[in-house]
């Protein structure tokens, strides 16, 4: 599985970060997803899509459940 942010939507909230700090960040009040190496994805949208490991993937889908901006999108 996939996951990718439309920051168009993000409202800068940080739930994402303080629940699964390994693959999302913010900056300047906006989420990003990191790249398994770490490295944000600052392009952002579908082009920053970044596989989901295996152990993340339960943190993962409880920040997109409960992101207030609706903006995390998961795709297998």
């Amino acid at each position: 599985m996939d996951v990718w942010i439309d920051q168009d939507l993000c409202t800068g909230d940080g739930l994402c970060e303080e629940t699964a700090p390994a693959v999302f960040m913010l900056r300047d009040g906006i989420a990003y997803v990191k790249a398994p190496n770490g490295a944000p994805q600052f392009a952002g949208g579908s082009t920053s899509m970044v596989p989901i490991p295996d152990q993340l993937l339960d943190s993962v889908l409880d920040a997109a459940e409960n992101c207030p901006g609706e903006c995390i999108f998961i795709e297998a």
